[in-house]
């Protein structure tokens, strides 16, 4: 039986100002990436977050960026591998109490934005927040593209790792994400966001920007709570997901 993970960036409202739609996306998916106040979300939002995913059975993960609120953590920052590694801890301490206040287990920790997008690519970055996991939640599934730096640093690190595709994405030949600067990076047809995962998921291979297919090994499908669609996009995702036999679950509860 073929499993898949279905995950989405969650808890990324601020103060009154209102981002995706969680209450009705948590009922589709089966891992929940939470915002831990830097790059989006505050203490409330989390506080709700973590209690959304327990009631829905959603597995709970660490979403850390950078301290970019303005830019939503998809501007690069130039930042010290010392200092990275203890903003991430710092989140991941953030998000920890509150999973301890609903009496939940952090099951992944999942970079956000340019700090996930620098991982794949630069090797200190990619330690760092290799570094941050081991030191602070080693037991966590650290989630990472295929061949990438930050797959590379776990790998050496003894670090679990979940293989993560994007329905909602373009790649690049290298396999990594298309910048969002470029047009046709983002995916907002739900058809198309499907056929892509289906073929990611059952064939084991990404369709690129240029129209070549690439290997891409699929354990965990994210879709962006802030893409337009995005509901659309889960929906359809796990129906054609379900129709080609695949058992939606989360990572933890099956993935070794």
């Amino acid at each position: 039986m073929k499993f898949i993970d279905l995950n989405c960036d969650m808890g990324e409202s601020f103060g009154a100002y209102k981002l995706g739609m969680d209450e009705e996306v948590i009922k589709l998916i089966t891992s929940a990436n939470i915002a831990c106040g830097f790059h989006a979300g505050d203490p409330n939002v989390m506080d709700q977050t973590v209690a959304m995913a327990k009631e829905f059975g959603v597995g709970v993960g660490v979403h850390m960026g950078y301290p970019d609120l303005h830019g939503f953590g998809r501007r690069d920052m130039d930042i010290s591998k010392r200092d990275l590694v203890n903003y991430i801890i710092y989140q991941i301490g953030a998000l920890e109490a509150f999973c301890r206040k609903h009496r939940v287990d952090i099951q992944h920790i999942k970079s956000h934005g340019s700090m996930g997008n620098m991982s794949y690519v630069n090797r200190n970055v990619a330690e760092a927040v290799v570094e941050a996991v081991s030191l602070v939640l080693p037991e966590a599934k650290l989630f990472v593209i295929e061949g990438t730096e930050v797959h590379k640093a776990a790998v050496e690190k003894g670090v679990s790792v979940v293989f993560e595709v994007f329905a909602d994405r373009a790649y690049t030949k290298e396999g990594t994400l298309v910048s969002r600067k470029f047009p046709g990076a983002v995916i907002k047809n739900p058809d198309v966001a499907a056929d892509n995962i289906v073929r990611m998921v059952i064939e084991g291979k990404a369709k690129t920007l240029d129209g070549d297919y690439i290997p891409m090994k699929a354990d965990s499908v994210c879709v962006h709570g802030d893409t337009a669609g995005a509901l659309e996009i889960v929906r359809r995702v796990k129906t054609r997901l379900d129709e080609a036999g695949v058992t939606v679950a989360p990572v933890g509860t099956w993935h070794k």
